[in-house]
């Protein structure tokens, strides 16, 4: 039997809801006051919850519905419960999801996605993601990474802005592109600026163009980053290596939806949505004074932080078949097995480098194997632990002694480097200054 619970402080709402879900499940039981639901779930066992997120006119930030999302699954973990908000917060939703929402509408609603959405939730108790993998990209099966694509589904198709965060290697950019691809510009352009390698007194004309005869070696009129993305998405990567003073010039572009080429006086509008990732603790760094707190605010309507390949470690006998797949194809290589044991010891690694890593591993054993099976001798596992200290808690510390160890490794040699930690060496050569090695 399909019961479902509506709560919302609006009776109008309950009367459209009841009338829109009664033909399409068995009983619907309305309530417009929040304090009844606890007595309302044990006397008639609803599978599924529409939960208003406001119900008092003085609180609208949502919070109290968070609170009463928290005690329904507190009190029935097993039920699904969708967020109805009246707020178009998307930010709030994720929230919501995050703490175990199977879902959330945005009032106004529509009939048809309103009835799609509760009915998919009688149907699973978590909702599971069901898109494709774009090539080069794999989700693997942990659950922290399957709620994630799961939340990735709902907040891809909206225009928000999106803050990546995550250790080096964990593929920030690959989950930017996949962003993009579900997204409602998916037929733009996807835009990639690494804020690490861009010189400063060149930021200005990569991002908003230049004309002609605008500074020595302008010799012609250039599109910037913002008008190629026009319509699409633009990633900056590693936001957090911007500088200071040029943080204001990209927020005041955000804020006004507008850019002004180098060497002219004319305004173009620009329509792009933002993805932003970074490796860094941006909060401890607003505090430091070293970034806006309004431009931190501005890019980071939705946050989505990629966990640590050590903590996904069910996922790398997947990563590694996918990579030893496609080296074999770059390299016109027959497909090896790789030993039981082999597995084992790749799986129980910390991986500091995290996918990245893991790849140049597997690409290296690959090349350099000259049999059907690769076996423990033949990966490179001597650099892939690092014994965590007190003084490398940090993401910073953490990349630090990354790069200090690849660069005793490889013998100072900076090419090799960069490759090793799979940066340019433009952004190598801004992490020795930044971090004074």
């Amino acid at each position: 039997m399909k019961t479902l619970l509506v709560v919302d402080d609006n009776r109008e709402v309950l009367s459209a809801v009841k009338m829109l879900m009664t033909p399409k499940v068995d009983e619907v039981i309305t309530s417009s006051t929040p304090i009844s639901i606890p007595e309302l779930i044990r006397r008639h066992k609803p599978q599924v919850v529409l939960l208003d997120m406001n119900f008092r006119s003085a609180v609208n930030n949502g919070n109290e519905g968070l609170f009463l999302l928290s005690e329904i699954k507190r009190i029935a973990p097993e039920v699904s419960v969708v967020l109805f908000t009246a707020y178009a917060d998307v930010a709030l939703a994720v929230e919501g999801m995050k703490i175990g929402a199977t879902d959330f509408v945005v009032k106004p609603f529509d009939n048809t996605q309103l009835s799609e959405v509760l009915l998919q939730a009688f149907g699973k108790k978590e909702r599971k993601a069901h898109t494709p993998d774009t090539p080069g990209m794999l989700w693997g099966e942990s659950p922290e990474m399957l709620r994630l694509k799961t939340l990735l589904e709902r907040v891809a198709p909206t225009d928000a802005n999106i803050l990546i965060t995550g250790e080096n290697g964990t593929g920030k950019d690959l989950l930017a592109r996949e962003i993009h691809r579900l997204s409602r510009r998916s037929s733009g352009s996807l835009e990639i600026v690494d804020m690490g390698a861009v010189i400063e007194t060149l930021f200005e004309s990569e991002l908003y163009g230049h004309a002609k005869g605008a500074f020595t070696d302008a010799k012609a009129d250039r599109v910037g980053k913002f008008e190629t993305a026009n319509g699409g998405t633009l990633f900056l990567d590693e936001i957090g290596n911007l500088p200071y003073h040029l943080q204001a010039k990209l927020l005041t572009s955000l804020q006004q939806r507008k850019i002004i080429r180098v060497g002219t006086n004319t305004p173009r509008d620009i329509d792009v949505r933002l993805i932003c990732a970074t490796n860094r603790n941006l909060p401890q760094m607003v505090a430091n004074g070293e970034f806006r707190q309004d431009l931190f605010y501005r890019i980071n309507t939705v946050t989505i932080e990629l966990p640590p390949l050590r903590n996904r470690s069910e996922d790398i006998p997947a990563f590694v078949d996918m990579f030893i797949r496609k080296y074999a194809g770059i390299y016109a290589l027959p497909v090896p097995e790789v030993t039981e044991e082999a597995m084992k010891r790749l799986s129980s690694q910390s991986w500091p480098g995290n996918i990245r890593q893991l790849e140049h591993t597997v690409e290296k054993a690959l090349i350099l194997s000259d049999g059907s099976k690769l076996d423990v001798h033949d990966f490179d596992l001597h650099d892939t632990q690092i014994i965590a200290t007190p003084e490398s808690t940090t993401l910073e510390s953490m990349e630090r002694n990354a790069i200090t160890a690849a660069i005793k490794l490889h013998n100072g040699n900076m090419s090799e480097v960069a490759r090793h930690l799979g940066i340019t060496r433009q952004t190598l050569y801004n992490k020795l200054r930044k971090y004074g090695l």
